[in-house]
């Protein structure tokens, strides 16, 4: 629904080649219509013919966010590429708005709800259990995020601290393993976990560090530290469904060698 100045988000792309976590709920959906040439997309498994269903898990800026002013009602880094991704292989492309906790465990996508999942989602060998992930298409970190003049300054100095996570994410699998003594409380998005250090709930958050880059921009809170985990974010199909992971991995390999994978990212995370 992983994220979301942006001089430390050079860090958090650092050997971007192609390369995880989400937010936000409260289905909506719109429909964009696509100009692309068809790449055999009648031989693709989808729920819609002729349209590609995309889930993510709103807001979690810069991957996805609301916006009236767009065709498909959303806007973002995972929306511009399925976006491109459906007008290469001739699709109308259609955005639903559902639970993240769903699209990580594949549970929507089984519902036949949707036919991708594009949520800033984190590829781990638990979720490809659940999940036909494609290649990876971002890199990430994870990071920690307090208000300016917290005394907290690493993760040591969570103990006897309350600390926001989303639910179902990597940054609640790491604040778990690493911030001792800490209480780790779940959100359903960043949304609502945001509003929580805002109104003083929790002392912290834990989560992508996109994400909290651009909360650290709008002014009053701050990137303490972060933390490598190696993750790369993957757009997921329903288990088994081959056929649509191949096409969007041939066409992302396409997006790369073009430059246009570059001037989608260089729109949201460029620094200079």
């Amino acid at each position: 629904m992983m994220k979301r100045s942006l001089i430390g988000l050079a860090a958090a792309a650092t050997t971007l080649a192609l390369a995880a976590c989400g937010s936000g709920s409260s289905n909506t959906a719109t429909d964009s219509g696509s100009t692309g040439s068809s790449t055999g997309a009648s031989s693709l498994s989808l729920v819609s013919p002729g349209t590609l269903t995309v889930c993510s898990d709103v807001p979690y800026a810069p991957f996805e966010d609301f916006d009236k002013t767009s065709p498909t009602g959303f806007k973002g880094f995972d929306i511009d590429i399925v976006s491109k991704l459906a007008t290469d292989l001739g699709l109308k492309l259609k955005v639903l708005d559902e639970d993240f906790d769903g699209l990580q465990s594949g549970l929507t996508l089984n519902a036949g709800t949707c036919d991708l999942v594009a949520s800033a989602l984190t590829i781990t060998p638990d979720r490809a259990k659940h999940l036909s992930f494609t290649d990876g298409y971002y890199n990430s970190e994870q990071s920690l995020l307090v208000p300016d003049g917290s005394s907290i300054t690493s993760i040591e100095d969570l103990s006897g601290k309350k600390v926001g996570v989303q639910k179902g994410t990597t940054g609640k699998d790491y604040a778990t393993s690493h911030a001792k003594g800490a209480s780790i409380v779940d959100f359903p998005s960043d949304a609502e976990e945001f509003s929580a250090l805002k109104a003083g709930q929790v002392d912290a958050l834990l989560q992508d560090l996109p994400v909290n880059l651009a909360h650290q921009q709008a002014g009053g809170y701050k990137v303490v530290q972060t933390y490598d985990t190696g993750e790369k974010y993957g757009l997921a199909a329903k288990l088994g469904n081959t056929g649509l992971v191949d096409a969007i991995n041939a066409d992302l390999t396409k997006m790369h060698s073009d430059g246009s994978y570059d001037a989608i990212y260089n729109k949201y995370f460029k620094t200079n």
